[in-house]
């Protein structure tokens, strides 16, 4: 059975149980699903984070890399949800789900992606202090270290 990803950027939450039962409901030949989920913490005091994005090429380029993870890893199932809008310390920012017949694939084609939506997904990150005012994100040399490995 070939494997369709699910890709959402979405304002809206999710429910994370209910996302990984859907990649794996029903399916006799997976034998591993890593999930990861991001949530928004509460860092020196941050009363929420705004993500921006731009609509449509945000979707393309999640579904880019999630073809990517297709293609290098035997994959039976991938679902990648990232919000946007204003979301507050713990709430659900991003979901990572892969499902593989063995572990080892599902968790570094979940490491792969979450790497790539850590520095290169078209998302801006702006941080709420409870003050007001706020400040973007700037990107962050291990999160690109991390990312780099991948490119060999």
């Amino acid at each position: 059975m070939t494997a369709i990803a699910t890709i959402r950027v979405q304002q809206q939450d999710f429910d994370t149980a209910r996302e990984i039962a859907r990649v794996s409901d029903g399916r006799t030949d997976i034998g591993a699903v890593v999930s990861f989920s991001g949530l928004c913490r509460a860092d020196d005091g941050l009363a929420a984070l705004t993500l921006e994005h731009y609509p449509g090429m945000a979707e393309a380029e999640i579904q880019r890399h999630a073809d990517e993870a297709l293609a290098r890893w035997p994959l039976q199932g991938l679902t990648i949800i990232h919000r946007y809008g204003r979301i507050t310390p713990g709430e659900n920012i991003v979901l990572v789900v892969t499902a593989s017949s063995h572990r080892q694939a599902a968790f570094e084609a979940a490491e792969f992606l979450m790497d790539y939506l850590k520095t290169n997904a078209p998302f801006w990150k702006r941080e709420e202090k409870p003050e007001g005012g706020g400040d973007w994100v700037e990107a962050k040399s291990h999160d690109d270290d991390a990312s780099a490995r991948w490119k060999s």
